[in-house]
């Protein structure tokens, strides 16, 4: 047996914030935090490169808390560095320990033997989706909606990124289609369908996992970082979606 991956000094893999008053919505953010585990040091990555998006969704956490104080949803936010296990990737997936990550190398991972996967998947990912699946069973019997956070960087491999925000979906599009014209709606928004990125069965996890295979409808929200790298823009962000996620609901209901 591999020697535990979380110290007594690491922070707990998931934080959990619980429903303050009556709310459809489950806020799921798979990589709202950067934290790594002190047995792995900073995985040989520049401490720099550690504020870039390669190690977090900048700007994500804030938007979900604002939006969890907004809503008085359930908000369960995942902790630690997608450098160290990507939680919005399945168990094995080969991407879900990076050794190179928009050009930046990962000498942790990639010289990491492979019992130290199973050990990350064990200690941060698996506790992380339980806590999800956990929620959204005691919630069994209530309407109930996912809605994952996500933020991604202006620009990727040289190409400028126009969209403000994306909505991904798959195999149920209820809420998004609804989403999309409403925020089209709005009039000052370049919205995404399924952009910057197409949800599917092999690329994410938490979406399929946790509201396809329950048949629960979802929203997967995209945000620019630059938009919401500061408390202002997270919390104009934050408002925005709390005025339109409960009308987006009540469309769906009707």
């Amino acid at each position: 047996m591999s020697l535990p991956l979380l110290g007594a000094d690491d922070p707990a893999p998931f934080l959990l914030f619980p429903e303050t008053r009556p709310s459809p919505f489950v806020l799921v953010s798979d990589h709202a935090g950067k934290a790594v585990p002190r047995t792995l040091g900073f995985l040989g990555v520049e401490e720099a490169e550690w504020q870039r998006h390669i190690a977090w969704d900048i700007g994500i956490l804030g938007v979900g808390r604002a939006l969890h104080e907004r809503l008085g949803s359930t908000l369960i936010e995942q902790v630690y560095s997608r450098l160290v296990i990507d939680c919005n990737r399945a168990p094995g997936h080969p991407t879900s320990m990076p050794h190179v990550s928009d050009g930046t190398p990962v000498p942790g991972n990639s010289a990491a033997p492979l019992q130290c996967r199973a050990r990350r998947e064990r200690e941060i990912l698996h506790p992380y989706h339980d806590a999800i699946a956990e929620a959204l069973l005691e919630r069994e019997g209530r309407p109930t909606a996912l809605i994952a956070l996500h933020s991604f960087t202006p620009e990727m491999a040289g190409v400028k990124r126009p969209w403000q925000i994306g909505i991904l979906h798959h195999k149920d599009s209820r809420l998004a289609q609804a989403m999309i014209e409403m925020l089209r709606a709005e009039g000052d928004l370049c919205v995404g369908d399924n952009e910057p990125y197409v949800l599917t069965d092999s690329n994410e996890y938490t979406v399929p996992r946790h509201a396809e295979a329950n048949g629960l409808p979802y929203l997967e929200i995209e945000l620019r970082q630059d938009l919401i790298a500061d408390e202002a823009g997270q919390r104009e962000w934050a408002a925005r979606l709390a005025r339109l996620l409960p009308q987006v609901w009540e469309r769906l209901a009707a």
